[in-house]
Parts: C-alpha cells; structure tokens; sequence
C-alpha cells in the first residue's frame, strides 16, 4: 500500500524519538530520515522504524529521597463553601415569628425543614440557622396553639 505525508511524518517523528533516546547515531539517524522522506510504501517505512519502539520508552518519574517540608509547598486554598439560602430564610422567618404575631412560623418550619434536607446533600453551611428557625417556627406554631386551646377552654367553661 502506498504511504501518505502523513505516514512519512509519523515515522520520521519515531526515527526522532530514537535519536532522542540515544538509539541511533547521527549519520544513521539522517541516512533514514532521508529514507522515510523518499519512501514510496509502507512497507519502506516499516523497515526503517521496525528495530525503535514505536514511540519515547517511559522515564522514571523524579521522586525526592526526602519528603519537601511543608513550609515550601505551595499553599492550598480550600474552595469557599456558601451558607445554604433556605436556612437564611428559616432563621429570618422564626426571628419575625414574634412581631408577625407567629404569621412566619409556618413559613420558618417549612423552610427550615428544607434547609437542612438540603445542607445534608450538598455539604453547605448553614444548619445552625436552619434550625434555629426551625425551633422559633414550632415555638410560634405551638404558642398559637396554647392560645386557641386556652380561648376554647375559656369559652367552654363560660358556657
């Protein structure tokens, strides 16, 4: 079959790579480059590589004999990890659970709730507020209850 340029290329890059490594003397190494470049098949281009291995031969990696003290490695920053909004909201909503006369109770324990479903999956900051939310909501919802059980038991026992 005859060979393409791009053939040709390929097996002057592995003829450059065993030079690299020292695998072929310069006259040599040119005398088959000017091969490669003049060769017609790819059973040319076969011959000239076939005693290379077909690519660089993988080098030791450099592994210190002793380990770098921490001082001089470079310094890591840690990904900043953001405070989950539903928490922000749960604890905001049971703060004004008071002023609102407990109308963002409901609102506090949902959110809250939610935050903290949330917080378990992704890891994010917040579980604090979420539930101090949490417990002012069921405060409020609680305080609304007290008080309409108090009014019907007042209304009952005026009766």
């Amino acid at each position: 079959m005859r060979a393409s340029h791009a053939d040709r290329e390929r097996a002057v890059d592995v003829l450059k790579a065993g030079f690299a490594e020292g695998r072929l003397l310069q006259p040599e190494y040119e005398q088959r480059i000017t091969r490669a470049y003049k060769a017609q098949t790819h059973a040319e281009l076969q011959m000239l590589v076939a005693d290379l291995p077909q690519g660089p031969v993988p080098q030791a990696q450099f592994v210190p004999q002793r380990p770098v003290p921490a001082t001089f490695m470079p310094m890591q920053m840690p990904m900043p990890v953001h405070t989950n909004s539903s928490a922000t909201g749960a604890l905001v909503c049971g703060i004004m659970t008071p002023v609102t006369w407990g109308l963002t109770a409901i609102p506090a324990v949902i959110l809250g709730h939610k935050a903290r479903a949330e917080i378990r999956r992704t890891g994010e900051r917040g579980d604090g507020q979420a539930l101090t939310g949490l417990v002012l909501g069921w405060l409020g919802i609680g305080g609304w209850a007290l008080f309409i059980l108090v009014t019907v038991l007042v209304a009952v026992a005026n009766i």
